[in-house]
């Protein structure tokens, strides 16, 4: 799955990504909108991982999807 179809279907994974990152709240998902880089910022700020970290993580989530 590509980013623009992950964007597309964002209401759809919404509660999936909340449930595999437990700490992101409902207005963080509501600011995220399907964007990776938004979602990348918030993993970051909420688990202080590293970008290339965040990065990582994030891919391999979509690449499962």
């Amino acid at each position: 799955m590509n980013q623009d179809q992950f964007q597309g279907q964002w209401k759809q994974f919404k509660g999936n990504v909340q449930k595999n990152w437990g700490k992101l709240t409902d207005d963080d998902m509501d600011k995220i909108e399907g964007r990776r880089e938004v979602l990348v910022g918030k993993i970051q700020e909420k688990y202080g991982k590293a970008k290339d970290e965040a990065e990582e993580e994030v891919d391999n989530y979509i690449s499962t999807l």
